[in-house]
């Protein structure tokens, strides 16, 4: 995969924002997306950010490089944290596979 100079690759972007907030898609109509983003106008939000699918809906992920400023945003937009190991990669990089980072901790602190 090639990409453009300067662009922001998603291991860029989760480890400079790694607080990240996943919200349904169908809920960022046009008007909520200029409410959002006069919101996060002083917010240290990811000037991109990326969009998985779990159970068949589309979400958005609001990438913020401040923990604070991401739960901001979720107490005042909801949504829910997410867990960049969890996002497929490859052929299934649009897939959320939620709670799968979680699952391995645990099985290796079980093993231990």
């Amino acid at each position: 995969m090639s990409y453009r100079k300067g662009e922001l690759t998603t291991a860029g972007i989760n480890e400079g924002w790694p607080h990240q907030i996943a919200r349904l898609s169908s809920l960022g109509t046009m008007k909520q997306a200029d409410v959002i983003a006069a919101f996060c106008a002083n917010l240290s939000l990811c000037p991109r950010g990326h969009t998985v699918v779990w159970e068949g809906e589309w979400h958005r992920v609001y990438c913020f490089a401040k923990r604070e400023d991401a739960e901001a945003f979720l107490e005042r937009f909801g949504g829910e944290w997410f867990d960049p190991r969890d996002k497929g990669s490859g052929h299934y990089w649009h897939f959320w596979y939620k709670g799968r980072a979680a699952a391995k901790e645990a099985k290796k602190r079980a093993r231990r």
